[in-house]
């Protein structure tokens, strides 16, 4: 339907698909009086996505209080340390250490526990093109076995932040503290609460599955590529069938199986 001899209702839309939201809303507004119900109502809509942003945007700001408390004591390479993995009973923990910009705003950015895994690529994807610098650290089954869950995620965090291409200043940790000459913040759930954490988190989580994904390929009858390696319903049958297979941890796996395979 025409509305005037200047725009049709298909051209605002369009137009306004190319803009941003606040430009949006500030456009759709001006318009209202003269256009009627139809750009009343996208209006509205391109006001809840405003909303919907600065929501998202108020968040990220709760969540990166860690980090401006520390740029405002001096800090410049701020570095969120996370690890996915201590829990499961087959593979790999690993962590990660990620320095963003200090600017740099990445929406839906959270604890990766709480992300979908089509999020968490998508996120992997961002966090790995836009941050200054970030580290991944493994460590395997046999040496979580000889050193124990605790040392061996100390160990995987260390590998993380040594195979960063930039030095950090401070790290804010997950729950521990680490044996290194640089400032810490050691928080619970930090993952939550802190931005640099949070890619961490994600960074941790989608290099561990991607592992697993990997190695389910030789040890197909286990369904690493469903749980992980996690201690799921699915996985303690497959280790009753068919016993242990070289990855599980046999510090873990003890009172399943007797022996492996």
């Amino acid at each position: 339907m025409i509305l005037d001899n200047r725009l049709t209702m298909a051209e605002i839309t369009k137009r306004v698909r190319e803009m941003p939201v606040e430009q949006a809303v500030e456009w759709l507004n001006s318009l209202k009086h003269s256009y009627g119900a139809s750009v009343n109502k996208l209006a509205d809509i391109y006001f809840r996505k405003l909303q919907k942003i600065n929501e998202e945007r108020k968040r990220l700001k709760e969540m990166s209080r860690y980090e401006i408390v520390a740029r405002s004591s001096g800090f410049v390479n701020i570095a969120g340390i996370d690890e996915a993995g201590r829990g499961p009973l087959a593979g790999p923990v690993v962590a990660a250490c990620v320095i963003l910009p200090e600017e740099l705003i990445i929406d839906g950015l959270d604890d990766s526990k709480k992300l979908t895994a089509a999020v968490r690529d998508k996120l992997f994807d961002v966090i790995v093109e836009k941050a200054v610098a970030y580290g991944i650290g493994m460590v395997q089954h046999d040496e979580i076995d000889r050193i124990n869950i605790l040392n061996a995620t100390k160990k995987a965090m260390m590998t993380a932040v040594s195979n960063l291409s930039v030095k950090p200043d401070y790290l804010i940790i997950d729950a521990v503290k680490l044996p290194l000459p640089i400032q810490q913040l050691s928080v619970c759930k930090a993952d939550s609460l802190s931005v640099s954490v949070a890619a961490a988190s994600v960074i941790a989580k989608v290099t561990r599955d991607r592992w697993m994904e990997q190695i389910h390929n030789e040890y197909p009858q286990y369904g690493f590529n469903q749980h992980k390696g996690y201690g799921t319903r699915l996985h303690i049958n497959a280790i009753k069938e068919h016993g242990l297979c070289p990855i599980h941890r046999r510090s873990f796996t003890g009172k399943l199986v007797d022996d492996a395979i």
